[in-house]
């Protein structure tokens, strides 16, 4: 029987493949290793969590939110900030809420603390609207009203972050959004340089990776995120920190008031919980800049 030989190009696909798949089952080990957290609870340092359902006429389904309420008196006689802050795939309400470095980040901040919402967004929404559901509309138009009404958060002093794919959906509701948020920031934010490099689920299809292709938004306009503060750190073992850095280097050519980090360790949970305070402080800070 003769050997069956493959082309060029189907070797390279076929390579590709297995690295997005490769990828992907890491994603979801360190998810499934960053939600079991939640088995043990963690000291939340005074700090309340309040958990709600936000009934979504955008994604066409009841789906929580965790909100954690600082314990320090608000800095001044204003309404508290909100920062908004994606999980990634895998993830769910409840991941960042049986952390207890965060609760510790959050402590440290005292009286500049912002009210923390961590929406559900799916196993891979990847937090853009889409055919399964609009997951960017049901974060801007859904949860943000909601929460700031419901827990007396000032409209307009908002943050957005997020971890891996919610990194990612930071960046892209923040370019979508331009003027929204006080700051946006990824901490290993899943991005790609090419929609055949993406893992699968994270795109309906190539139209869908185009319009929301952050890397390439900010590499044909630097200026895309307007003036407000950007961050952006990953592991130096991190699998998406060359997407990352070429990210950055966009920004950075327009001079955009980005923090960019690259920080021994990997797409994990022992890297971000590392960094908990680094994060809040970042946040906390262009929350009280914001006016």
């Amino acid at each position: 029987m003769n050997p069956v030989r493959l082309s060029r190009r189907q070797v390279q696909r076929r390579r590709r493949t297995a690295g997005a798949l490769f990828l992907l089952a890491a994603i979801v080990a360190t998810y499934l290793a960053l939600t079991a957290t939640l088995l043990a609870p963690a000291d939340t340092h005074g700090a309340k969590v309040a958990r709600l359902a936000i009934f979504s006429k955008a994604v066409g389904e009841d789906l929580s939110v965790s909100v954690v309420l600082p314990s320090a008196t608000a800095d001044g006689p204003g309404k508290r900030p909100l920062l908004v802050f994606l999980h990634g795939r895998g993830g769910s309400a409840d991941t960042f809420t049986g952390d207890e470095a965060m609760f510790k980040g959050l402590a440290r901040l005292g009286a500049r603390a912002p009210i923390v919402a961590f929406p559900d967004g799916g196993d891979h929404g990847y937090w853009h609207d889409r055919a399964e559901g609009d997951w960017g509309t049901y974060v801007m138009d859904e949860v943000i009203p909601q929460i700031t009404e419901r827990f007396d958060a000032d409209p307009g002093r908002v943050a957005i972050g997020g971890i891996s794919m919610g990194g990612f959906g930071a960046y892209d509701l923040a370019l979508l959004r331009p003027g929204r948020f006080c700051a946006a920031g990824g901490h290993s934010p899943a991005l790609w340089l090419s929609g055949g490099d993406s893992a699968p689920g994270a795109f309906d299809d190539a139209e869908d990776f185009e319009r929301n292709d952050v890397i390439a938004k900010v590499q044909s306009d630097p200026g895309a995120f307007g003036e407000i503060p950007i961050w952006n750190d990953a592991g130096d073992e991190d699998p998406f920190l060359i997407s990352d850095v070429r990210f950055d280097e966009a920004l950075e050519s327009g001079g955009a008031d980005l923090t960019a980090h690259t920080w021994p360790g990997g797409h994990e949970r022992g890297y971000w919980d590392s960094h908990w305070d680094a994060y809040l402080r970042f946040y906390a800070g262009a929350l009280a800049r914001c006016n």
